[in-house]
């Protein structure tokens, strides 16, 4: 798979190179205008692209999992979830064993982030946690995995902090030009005839606006559908099971939670697309993503585990074509057999699955548990101001 590794870091670069682009060409026309120099203008706007640039590489995972508002957890802390990872983790042929991060939000979604295989973090919600039985979430950690194994990860980390500082620059510029440039247009009367510095006031503000969503969309384009494809695949190669993730997905596809955090910078990091309009399913909401029932069906029409068998399906689905670079599909290699599902008497029930995810969200608020004799867990907040506790059903008093 090496093909896309190299592939990934040929887009973080021209990325790069592209938002530093656009950046300059702005810097431009904003230092000819207010500064009379479009020197001024475009050193400004390359320190920023320098700045942002090393920013998103040596901090944007830090700050992605920060807008999040994820949380790190141990192994002590949600058993199950961490020997999902690490299984994934060994299946993958990774040398370092990732972080892991849970968001305090009810709707179903996952992301990977960090710029190298040795500085990466897988993110569930609490929502997934609770939702998914074992190998359902197997299949979504092994995609999740997949994305750092083949370098996805930098990409995402790039895409998320230069696209906001874009937005965050067309905004604030936008609302400057329109509110606070009239000044300037004064300033500028005496070399300006007939209204001209007003019209170039306008005409900034406007591509200050437009220049945001453009830029979305051309960060959409840029990150190919295709990385997904091939992280469901090595997740069916990981796991041996592809029907667990199309299982996970067909759950996350119906469900209609909104996820708080996500913004349209952060949007292409998640397992599937983050936005749909309130109370809507998420089924084939693909701006950033390829379609989830496409997705589904891929897989339920592999033969076997391997990417020589994810890519005759996907070839069945698409009525030709390959998704699976060269190096991925070995030559002669045997069939890989899929596993068969876990005992259902392994899987904890949903009831059990809350109460585990529940338990971790409340010991990672620092919230204290007091178990009374009477068999009622009390819940103390951190900043509970009291020395003592009543149990609400025996009447018990507690210290604190």
């Amino acid at each position: 798979m090496w093909e896309q590794i190299r592939s990934n870091q040929i887009r973080s670069t021209v990325l790069a190179i592209g938002m530093g682009a656009l950046l300059v060409l702005i810097g431009y026309f904003l230092g000819l205008y207010f500064f009379d120099n479009a020197i001024a203008g475009l050193v400004i706007a390359l320190m920023i692209w320098v700045v942002m640039s090393l920013f998103a590489y040596f901090q944007g995972d830090s700050l992605l999992l920060s807008i999040s508002g994820a949380r790190k957890i141990s192994r002590d802390d949600h058993p199950r979830l961490y020997n999902i990872v690490e299984e994934m983790k060994i299946a993958s042929g990774l040398e370092r064993m990732p972080d892991i991060y849970i968001i305090d939000d009810p709707a179903l979604n996952a992301f990977a982030t960090g710029r190298d295989p040795n500085r990466a973090t897988v993110t569930v919600t609490s929502g997934l946690l609770q939702q998914l039985n074992r190998d359902e979430l197997q299949g979504v950690i092994g995609h999740e995995i997949s994305h750092v194994k083949n370098r996805d990860v930098l990409l995402m980390a790039m895409c998320g902090v230069l696209l906001g500082t874009i937005v965050i620059l067309a905004w604030y510029g936008s609302r400057f030009l329109i509110y606070g440039g009239m000044s300037g247009s004064r300033r500028n009367s005496k070399r300006d005839s007939g209204g001209q510095g007003q019209i170039i006031i306008l005409l900034a503000a406007l591509v200050f606006m437009i220049l945001a969503p453009i830029m979305a969309q051309l960060i959409y384009f840029a990150i190919s559908r295709k990385r997904e494809y091939l992280a469901d695949a090595s997740s069916a190669l990981y796991t041996r099971y592809p029907e667990g993730l199309a299982s996970a997905l067909e759950k996350l596809g119906a469900s209609t939670g909104q996820l708080k955090s996500a913004n349209q910078a952060t949007a292409p990091m998640y397992i599937v697309n983050p936005f749909r309009q309130q109370g809507m399913k998420a089924s084939d909401l693909s701006s950033t993503h390829p379609p989830i029932s496409e997705r589904i069906r891929i897989l339920r029409a592999m033969a076997g585990a391997s990417f020589s068998d994810y890519d005759q399906a996907y070839r069945q689905i698409h009525q030709g074509g390959r998704i699976i670079p060269a190096s991925g599909i070995a030559a002669g290699a045997p069939p890989l057999a899929i596993k068969r599902p876990e005992a259902k008497v392994e899987e904890a029930d949903k009831i059990g699955r809350a109460r585990e995810t529940s338990d971790v969200m409340w010991r990672l608020s620092n919230y204290k548990t007091i178990n009374c004799d009477c068999g009622t867990r009390l819940r103390v907040p951190p900043n509970f101001k009291g020395s003592t506790i009543t149990c609400p059903h025996c009447g018990r008093i507690h210290q604190i």
